[in-house]
């Protein structure tokens, strides 16, 4: 008894060090994109710097610290994370001196014309390079070192990437710890990171976790898609709602942090997609997932929250990646990461041009109303999606608000259209809800029921680097807090924690 007791105020102790302050990243969360090169007829850095251009990428990631791939990015704006190779580690982890010079070379040549804001040091070492571990934080510390020489280290920060395989239970979120092999290095990293107000570097896969489930979890769950109420899935601990996958990953390694009682270290994920294609033996890997996750993956960053424990903090993430790399070796979906060919074509539709923030005087193209001549079962189904996973506010047309009256689902939709539409314009909200909907110069305001249009839309957003998903594709977005108690969705977690 006393044993399970202690455990539980373990617990509690490490959720009260989750929600104590972290340290500042940007306000509004982005969406920035890898940028891998193993890729037959990769485009010219110019060319590169074209495309992101041309779909408004202000964040990027490279895996080395290429100078033609830097010299294109100067005067661009972008915000560049420059990496050290695996091999290059060892070198700089033992002589400072190295260190010095890579700084030099790679960072301090380049800026102020080129942004580059992060130095990503190797890439999942403990888990890949585990022979190069001894020496990784003492490689971070030289870059710091030469960066404190250059005056540089406030505006550029050093980290190193993990993969989840450094915590080997990630469900639930609230009970998962690191590896306990891979203590004493983590404990070196995290007093790194606080000390040097950086950041934890995570790659996170659902895809993978997914595949690894056995179908423990519904595919739905890893495609941020919502999930019927007797499947969601809660924290026992908690009783946080995690409404997918992504956020309880990123939650599980928050978890995972305050287990050795860190905190104050914000987590950057630094990969993250869905393989386009595969091989016969992985049938996940399609066209229609990776664009239903990178798009969801899209509205869910827009939304400026974090995942349950941490709601004030947003998500940053970099996208794996923005070529196919048609040179990695097998599994066939290892070269189908990519949301572009290296022709600079798309590989599946993927709606990621950037949009300036939303404010209340934004201009809005009249106001969005259901068609008169919608079939009705349509329409019930846009009026849910509307008031359920976009998110509209629906007060207005209960009983006993202003707009409930006349009740008729045609009024009731044409409210909750037009509610979506007017906070979701600016950052690629449609008016169409699978053709049930129109567009009118004429308000519909009657009486005391105001519709928001033109220059009065209410609601301030702000957007990542890409845009989100259309109104008609499925894009939940995260609610944070703590919620009730759900007796069949605790029992399915917690069955499922037992399992492992």
């Amino acid at each position: 008894m006393f044993v399970y007791v202690g455990k539980m105020l373990k617990m509690w102790l490490q959720v009260i060090l989750l929600f104590c302050g972290v340290i500042s990243l940007p306000a509004d969360g982005f969406v920035g994109i890898n940028i891998g090169t193993e890729v037959s007829n990769l485009p010219t850095p110019a060319e590169i710097v074209g495309i992101l251009s041309v779909h408004q990428i202000s964040h990027v990631r490279l895996f080395d610290a290429d100078a033609r791939m830097l010299t294109a990015l100067s005067d661009t704006g972008v915000e560049v994370m420059v990496s050290v190779r695996n091999e290059e580690i060892l070198g700089i982890g033992e002589l400072p001196s190295r260190a010095a010079a890579w700084i030099s070379r790679n960072v301090a040549a380049y800026l102020p014309s080129t942004n580059i804001t992060t130095i990503s040091v190797g890439s999942e070492v403990l888990t890949s390079v585990p022979h190069v571990a001894p020496v990784l934080v003492s490689a971070m510390n030289n870059l710091h070192r030469a960066l404190v020489a250059s005056n540089l280290a406030s505006t550029v920060k050093v980290s190193t990437p993990h993969s989840m395989d450094v915590i080997p239970l990630p469900f639930p979120p609230s009970s998962a710890t690191f590896n306990t092999s891979w203590n004493s290095a983590m404990i070196q990293i995290l007093q790194f990171l606080r000390n040097t107000n950086s950041f934890y570097m995570l790659n996170a896969y659902p895809y993978y976790e997914y595949v690894k489930s056995n179908g423990i979890f519904p595919l739905e769950y890893a495609l941020f898609r919502d999930l019927p109420s007797a499947k969601q899935i809660v924290d026992p601990n908690t009783l946080l709602l995690y409404r997918n996958m992504f956020d309880a990953l990123v939650d599980a390694t928050y978890y995972s942090i305050a287990s050795l009682n860190f905190s104050g270290i914000p987590v950057v994920v630094t990969e993250t997609g869905w393989p386009s294609f595969g091989g016969a033996s992985e049938p996940y890997a399609t066209a229609q997932n990776a664009e239903i996750y990178n798009k969801n993956l899209i509205t869910r960053a827009a939304n400026n929250s974090g995942p349950p424990s941490q709601p004030s903090i947003p998500v940053n993430v970099y996208i794996y990646e923005l070529f196919n790399e048609d040179h990695k070796p097998d599994p066939i979906s290892e070269r189908n990461w990519g949301i572009l060919f290296s022709n600079g074509s798309s590989v599946y539709e993927l709606n990621f041009i950037g949009a300036s923030t939303y404010s209340p005087n934004s201009s809005s193209s009249g106001f969005c109303v259901a068609e008169p001549s919608a079939d009705e079962s349509a329409l019930r189904k846009g009026l849910n999606w509307a008031c359920g996973q976009g998110h509209a506010d629906c007060t207005p047309i209960q009983q006993g608000h202003p707009c409930f009256a006349p009740d008729t689902l045609q009024n009731h939709a044409s409210y909750a259209y037009n509610d979506y539409y007017q906070k979701m314009l600016s950052f690629g909200g449609t008016c169409d809800f699978g053709g049930t909907a129109m567009i009118t110069t004429v308000d519909p305001s009657y009486g005391s029921c105001r519709f928001s249009g033109e220059s009065n839309a209410s609601t301030q957003y702000s957007t990542p680097a890409f845009r989100p998903a259309r109104s008609g594709s499925t894009s939940p977005k995260n609610r944070e807090g703590l919620l009730g108690f759900n007796a069949v969705i605790v029992v399915s977690f917690f069955l499922f924690w037992l399992s492992l």
